[in-house]
């Protein structure tokens, strides 16, 4: 959760605006003095109900009971149904020509959902309750091997371990279908929470919940689809070629279990989801290519704790020109899980006021990727400081894609020379190293990209009813073989409900964002890598204190929502379209080694 309202672009709903001409009240405020008076209202009643929202969600998150999940309800209902209520309301100023400020801030209020309420009050707060418990559902998960004996339950944190460390296929197949069991008891209420969030969006005027969420990028929905594809076909070879190496690999080490040809099996990738590959990364590592430190290692050698951890990663910002985190973060974050009481892990950043109250919550662990993960969540702040002094519906980012890839292009900073100068190892590896390092980086990044994309296709398509309920969990393996090549060992027939085993999936959070951030990311990188003057390869920069990268970044976040994206996008980056290249760029030095490695072998599946 980045902000208490979603994410919202320049683009009008379908919605009838009014055919003939008013009177009495409706005509004294369909003017240019009525639309301000009634923003201004709807920036402070949205303001006020986002803070509620955000307070109640918060506590939702890290204190999860039946109570404090319908006190989260209730109040995102208010929230949403207010939003909802002004989308309805402001198409009574349609025609009228208004400053352009004003006008944007009326087309963005219509776009500004991720999840629409039906206007029925009862169904209304029947999906809110749906959201919030499946959202609780997720949180609570665990899988215990033995029922009879709680202690052997495992929560995402534990599987999350085994599924790094272990090498036993065994083990981890018995994990991975473990932790898929949390979800087929969330089914049945997504199938419900489909038809009343598609209701809700139709009142809006869109097709359903799906083409909400596509009408939210300056393009149509269907403009938006193909720019996707378009992205996707440009670094679509590298990940058939780091797929093919990967692949190659790891038949060398499990033999049959990871056939010759043909897709991965789902659960030998180190990642419950097969979305990040890095912990696998010593099955496959190049010979004499060792990255010359191991950051995990060096984190837990040094007893290095969670509030160290986050200074670090403010200290990064700072570095670059940005004022410090304020007090209040440090006491109202949430760094660790706590021990009395069940919390949601999976990390998040928020902005409770809009204002300053900023946080984070993390159940930190002494890890290289959860070290990454803490630039990649401040970035959230950090933007959402920036942006604070603007209208309330201008306080967001650009895009979505935008908010979650400026953590980690400060993320791609995160170079040897970088560590070296903070003091976690004494000095950066030489070149002979950069194979190494750049393939580590591939099993996050490259690896990443297919299944940034695959959520979204799946959900927009169960929103759009061309994916049935009975075939929910065919569909979603058919993607994951579409786009990944990643598949499970044994079928996956339709007691199963494999989406929701993805947090994104019941707490309702779109996903194309990330796939959005992987492409901005490195272009941001390039472009203020230049703006550093950094004379080495793209993928060994670091902006570390660099004033005029810092200046140039800032220019970029202080902008927030009050422009279309590609005017921020060409502030940062020169460029008003999204490209790959800046990708290709960086890890050039490997799609070469990898065209050596896997000469004569199969590519793709």
């Amino acid at each position: 959760m980045k902000t208490h309202l979603a994410t919202a672009l320049c683009l009008l709903l379908s919605l009838s605006a009014c055919t003939a001409p008013t009177s009495g009240n409706d005509a004294a405020v369909a003017t240019g003095a009525g639309a301000q008076k009634f923003m201004d209202n709807v920036n402070e009643t949205l303001l006020k109900l986002g803070i509620e929202g955000s307070q109640a969600g918060w506590v939702s998150e890290t204190h999860i009971t039946d109570d404090t999940s319908a006190l989260n309800a209730r109040a995102n209902q208010r929230f949403i149904d207010a939003t909802a209520r002004f989308s309805k309301e402001s198409v009574k100023f349609d025609k009228l020509d208004l400053a352009p400020d004003l006008r944007r801030e009326l087309n963005l209020l219509k776009v500004s959902l991720v999840m629409a309420t039906p206007s029925d009050p009862k169904e209304g707060e029947e999906l809110t309750k749906i959201a919030a418990n499946l959202d609780a559902a997720y949180g609570k998960g665990k899988w215990c091997p033995d029922p009879k004996k709680p202690e052997t339950c495992l929560d995402i944190n534990k599987i999350t371990d085994i599924m790094r460390e272990s090498r036993d296929p065994k083990k981890l197949r018995e994990v991975w279908e473990g932790w898929h069991t949390i979800s087929p008891p969330m089914r049945k209420d997504y199938v419900r929470f489909v038809e009343l969030s598609n209701k809700g969006a139709k009142e809006l005027g869109f097709a359903d919940t799906g083409a909400m969420w596509r009408a939210k990028y300056d393009m149509t929905p269907d403009e938006f689809t193909k720019e996707l594809d378009r992205l996707w076909g440009q670094v679509r070879p590298l990940y058939l070629k780091l797929h093919a190496y990967v692949r190659m690999k790891l038949h060398e080490k499990y033999g049959d279990i990871v056939p010759v040809s043909g897709p991965l099996p789902a659960h030998v990738l180190g990642n419950i989801w097969a979305q990040d590959w890095t912990n696998i990364y010593p099955l496959v590592a190049p010979a004499n290519a060792d990255p010359g430190y191991n950051l995990t290692d060096i984190l837990n050698r040094r007893r290095m704790a969670p509030v160290e951890m986050v200074k670090a990663g403010e200290r990064f910002y700072t570095s670059i020109g940005f004022a410090p985190l304020p007090r209040t973060f440090w006491e109202r974050s949430m760094f660790v899980k706590p021990r009395d009481r069940e919390v949601v892990c999976h990390a998040s950043a928020w902005d409770i006021d809009s204002v300053e109250d900023v946080r984070i919550k993390m159940c930190i662990q002494p890890t290289d990727e959860d070290f990454k993960t803490i630039h990649h969540e401040l970035g959230h702040n950090f933007y959402q400081r920036a942006y604070k002094d603007l209208p309330v519906i201008f306080r967001d980012s650009a895009n979505d894609g935008f908010h979650e890839a400026i953590g980690d292009t400060i993320a791609l900073s995160v170079t040897p020379e970088y560590l070296a100068k903070i003091g976690l190892i004494d000095k950066a590896p030489d070149a002979s190293r950069d194979i190494g390092l750049l393939l580590d980086k591939a099993l996050e990044k490259i690896a990443f990209l297919p299944f940034g994309l695959l959520i979204d296709q799946w959900r927009w398509k169960v929103f759009s009813g061309e994916i049935k309920p009975e075939d929910y969990n065919k569909s979603w393996w058919d993607l994951r073989l579409k786009y990944q090549g990643v598949a499970p060992m044994a079928a996956r027939g339709e007691e199963f409900f494999d989406p929701g085993a993805k947090y994104h999936v019941p707490g309702n959070v779109p996903y194309t964002r990330y796939f959005l951030a992987f492409i901005l990311q490195f272009q941001f990188h390039r472009a203020l890598s230049q703006a550093a003057n950094c004379a080495l390869p793209i993928h060994r920069c670091s902006i570390y204190e660099s004033a005029e990268a810092g200046k140039k970044l800032n220019a970029m976040l202080s902008m927030g929502l009050s422009r279309p994206w590609p005017e921020a996008l060409e502030k940062i980056a020169g460029t008003r379209q999204m490209d790959a290249t800046a990708i290709l760029d960086y890890f050039k030095p490997l799609d070469a080694w990898l065209d050596e490695q896997i000469k004569g072998k199969p590519v793709g599946w």
